[in-house]
This record gives structure tokens, C-alpha cells and sequence, in this order.
């Protein structure tokens, strides 16, 4: 960090506008902003899955290297230009689901958030990390963004759809199913 902050509040918000990274200021409710925030909050909802993994090293260092790249795709919403996630990012991010994925049954049927607390936190990321790319794709019609940044979340929601099955069958764990019978609905 250049400039350390000795002060939180500045009271320049207070207008309705934030400042981005570029000295550049815009509406709190801009989708840039919005981009931003969902960002951080896909951020934190990872973090407090790490808190609730106990004895899953992997995951948690895996999560730990998204927690990064999260804040660096919220650097690049917030420098309007600018482009830290790349094909890198996007290969890391498919190789470790490969990896993730390979050990684990074929899917036949819809799968429910559930099975372990770490299992429905994961699913809680993923459904806002959805939220994320969602954002993104509204900026781009409205903005030019990194194509990548939007490739990067796709995958990682895919990632962590993996995981959240991983963490519920872990230690003898089971996945919460769809029945189809059980929501009313008639064949």
C-alpha cells in the first residue's frame, strides 16, 4: 500500500459517491461499484468457509490463494483499464477442478446446499459468486472490463460447486440430494 490509512472515515461518501482506485469518483450504485462490493463479499464468504474447515489443508490453502485473486479482480474493477486476471488464473482454475472433480461420482441427480456447515458455506460462495459474474456481464454492457475477469468467476463457481461436494462427503459425509417427490411436484 502507497498510502496507509490513519483515518477510516473521510466523509467524501457521504454525497452518495465512492472514489476508485484511478482518483476517479462515481455513484455508490454504479455497477462498477457494484462489481466491486460483490467481489468483497464473495471474498469474505470464502473466508468464513476457511473458518469453518477443520483438518482440510488443501482446501483451505486453495481458498486462501482465491482469497487473493478476489481482491486482485476487485483491484481491476476498481482501475478502470486495468487487467490482473488472465489465462493463468483461468488454467489454475480448471486444473484444480480437474483435480477436485476426478475422484468424485457422476452426478444423477440435482444437489442440494447442505451435508456439513463448510459444505452449505461453500455453496453459499458459489451462489454469490453466480451473483458476481452476473454483475460483471451487466458492467461489460456498460463498460469495457477484462473478458477474463468473467471467464475467471464462471469457473470458479464450477469450483466451487466441486468443493461443496468434496466438503459433504468428507469424513464419511453425504450430499443432500433433489427427490423430486419431496417438493410437491407430480410426474
Amino acid at each position: 500500500m502507497g498510502n496507509r490509512l490513519s483515518k477510516i472515515y473521510t466523509r467524501t461518501g457521504d454525497d452518495g459517491s465512492t472514489g476508485l482506485a484511478d482518483g476517479n469518483r462515481i455513484a455508490k450504485n454504479a455497477q462498477r461499484v457494484e462489481a466491486m462490493g460483490t467481489a468483497d463479499e464473495l471474498n469474505s464468504h470464502i473466508g468464513m468457509l476457511i473458518e469453518l474447515l477443520e483438518g482440510e489443508n488443501d482446501i483451505a490453502e486453495l481458498l486462501l490463494r482465491i482469497q487473493h485473486h478476489l481482491f486482485d479482480l476487485g483491484g481491476e474493477f476498481a482501475i478502470p483499464g486495468s487487467r490482473v486476471i488472465d489465462d493463468g488464473h483461468i488454467s489454475w482454475l480448471e486444473e484444480t477442478l480437474d483435480r477436485y472433480n476426478a475422484d468424485l461420482p457422476a452426478l444423477k441427480n440435482f444437489i442440494l446446499p447442505g451435508g456439513t456447515p463448510a459444505a452449505a458455506q461453500c455453496h453459499l460462495a458459489r451462489a454469490v459468486c453466480r451473483r458476481a459474474e452476473r454483475v460483471v456481464v451487466a458492467l461489460s454492457h456498460e463498460d469495457s472490463i477484462n473478458p477474463d475477469s468473467r471467464h475467471y468467476l464462471n469457473r470458479l463457481s464450477d469450483l466451487l460447486f466441486v468443493v461443496a461436494r468434496v466438503l459433504a462427503r468428507r469424513n464419511g459425509g453425504e450430499e443432500v440430494l433433489w427427490e423430486q417427490h419431496r417438493s410437491g411436484i407430480r410426474k
